[in-house]
């Protein structure tokens, strides 16, 4: 199995007067990682119009490379210049199905969401279930009833079949639908003790 990539998410506070050079500042930071082995892009976003808060993205191949980007001297002395130029606030670094559970994004509107932090991972894995069990049920019955002859291949097969068929189904369609409805109970605050 290949190693998963894994994608950095920043939230820096940037001062409206200095936008010029935090412009510059992390341009030049993207033209460092651009040469990097692994780097596999970037981004970067105002939460909104005239908001002070940027989330800057940048993904890696494996943790492997991302680690040696992250501790190299390059990206130290580029950090060291855009001190003075921006307040970091949260970094958060994800891999394969996380993405799935991203919180809504802040931003300083009072009528928009506050900053959440992901589930937990047994609410993840909850929300996944709902949406699989369901899906998986359906395609099983359907593709009996359709094709007789499928319960006769390999299980190899069956499963092969099965998951090329229903992988994109479940990425595209019904985990956004399952976390978009559970969104509330996803992302709630667990109880003080």
């Amino acid at each position: 199995m290949s190693p998963a990539p894994v994608t950095v998410s920043i939230h820096r506070v940037v001062s409206p007067e200095r936008v010029p050079e935090v412009t510059a500042w992390v341009q030049a930071g993207v033209n460092l990682a651009n040469r990097w082995p692994g780097f596999l892009g970037s981004g970067w976003i105002r939460v909104a119009e005239g908001s002070t808060d940027w989330v800057m993205l940048y993904r890696f191949a494996d943790a492997e490379r991302l680690e040696a980007w992250e501790g190299s001297a390059e990206r130290q002395a580029w950090l060291a210049r855009g001190e003075h130029l921006v307040s970091e606030q949260a970094v958060t670094k994800r891999t394969g199905i996380e993405g799935w559970f991203d919180p809504p994004v802040r931003q300083d509107e009072p009528s928009g969401p506050p900053l959440l932090h992901a589930p937990p991972r047994w609410k993840q894995s909850v929300a996944i279930w709902l949406g699989f069990f369901p899906v998986n049920l359906a395609f099983t019955a359907l593709v009996a009833w359709l094709v007789p002859g499928f319960r006769d291949l390999f299980l190899v097969l069956q499963v092969l079949v099965s998951t090329l068929v229903l992988t994109p189904i479940m990425s595209f369609w019904v985990l956004p639908l399952v976390t978009g409805r559970l969104q509330g109970w996803l992302h709630r605050p667990p109880r003080e003790r």
